[in-house]
């Protein structure tokens, strides 16, 4: 028996993913997508700058090579941007107060926000992590204290950065992504 002609294959359009949006947008709205995620302009700009990124972990390879050389400078305006998390609802008061409390020590030392990365901890644990790791990060000298907070804060925005370009949500305005304490994934702060 002899079969007819073949279709050609079908082929489905090339749908644009959120990185060739990225790739592709004005350097202030892709500039503008990268301060959501941390809030340096010198890093953002090293960023938008070397686009185009060929896939997602090139660009998230050189976000976090470009948050390893943030400045003092660049971490302090960073920090600038970093706020108070919102807790759940039936968080109860004494936690409030004890996480309060630790934050106003933290920031009275430190100048600055405490910022941590959470990871995959479970959202039932978040305040006791965070809470421990204020009190732990509190026995640090200044020195010491930055390069853990720079460290945090890489970690955080190349979290952000791989949610934002994965479609999974804005980075700072909208729900907190999983592991940030915060819409702008920071601890407690101002």
């Amino acid at each position: 028996m002899t079969r007819g002609p073949t279709l050609p294959a079908h082929r489905l359009p090339h749908l644009p993913t959120p990185l060739d949006a990225f790739n592709a947008a004005p350097d202030d709205e892709a500039g503008a997508l990268l301060l959501h995620c941390l809030h340096s302009v010198r890093w953002s700009r090293r960023i938008a700058g070397h686009r185009p990124y060929p896939d997602v972990e090139s660009l998230l390879a050189a976000a976090d090579e470009a948050a390893y050389d943030l400045s003092p400078g660049d971490l302090s305006e960073a920090l600038a941007g970093e706020c108070l998390p919102e807790l759940p609802e039936d968080t109860y008061s004494a936690a409030h107060t004890a996480l309060t409390a630790a934050h106003a020590a933290y920031e009275a030392k430190f100048g600055h926000v405490f910022v941590i990365y959470l990871g995959d901890t479970p959202p039932t644990e978040s305040l006791d992590h965070v809470l421990e790791g204020i009190r732990s990060r509190l026995t640090n000298d200044p020195e010491e204290e930055r390069i853990v907070t720079a460290e945090e804060l890489r970690r955080l925005a190349g979290q952000r950065l791989a949610e934002k370009l994965r479609g999974a949500g804005q980075c700072s305005s909208a729900a907190p992504p999983r592991g940030a304490t915060s819409p702008n994934g920071a601890a407690p702060g101002r």
